[in-house]
């Protein structure tokens, strides 16, 4: 299930914030079929490999972002009735992957799906304002609460810094990322 090697993760050192690639102290890689048990596996991969890192005391942050990310991918990465390769059957790489790096105080988490469309950013960048009177409009309260729809959200509470970049070339579609700071040990 996993792929270990920087040769994996190469697209997705363009758009991340300033790192030096050459100093990746581990990478790990899981291609996840177009499923939504793909979370779950997505979720056991990341636990193993923070094991394998020594870095198990960031498990729950990471786990929620990577929850989140993959089943933004799942969701809104892939169309909906497409044959998408290997969940087919076919030989290929499945359509989402799942990229773990790590540099000595700092863990990044991307995900690729097939979309080149932009993630909807639009609840991270609208919470609900409050008005004079300490009251907030109905209509952005409601959204605020929906149960659906703030994945970005969380993966901005509980990460660093996260953002997406588009691919080109054989790897076409979209990266999203987050990044964390680790503990000092």
């Amino acid at each position: 299930m996993g792929t270990e090697g920087s040769t994996v993760l190469e697209p997705l050192w363009q758009g991340l914030p300033m790192l030096d690639a050459a100093s990746v102290s581990g990478s790990a890689s899981c291609a996840l079929p177009p499923r939504y048990e793909a979370v779950k596996s997505a979720r056991d991969f990341t636990r193993r490999t923070l094991q394998r890192w020594e870095i198990t005391e960031e498990f729950d942050d990471v786990a929620l972002v990577v929850s989140e990310l993959v089943t933004n991918a799942m969701r809104h990465g892939l169309t909906p009735g497409a044959d998408h390769g290997a969940a087919s059957g076919d030989e290929g790489d499945p359509p989402v992957r799942l990229h773990l790096m790590r540099w000595s105080a700092r863990l990044v988490c991307a995900v690729r799906d097939p979309s080149s469309k932009p993630p909807d950013t639009t609840a991270v960048t609208a919470a609900p304002a409050a008005e004079d009177d300490g009251t907030a409009d109905f209509a952005e309260l409601a959204g605020f609460a929906a149960e659906s729809g703030r994945g970005l959200c969380l993966v901005d509470s509980f990460s660093d810094n996260w953002g997406w970049h588009p691919l080109s070339g054989p790897l076409a579609g979209k990266i999203v990322w987050a990044l964390f700071r680790l503990r000092p040990v």
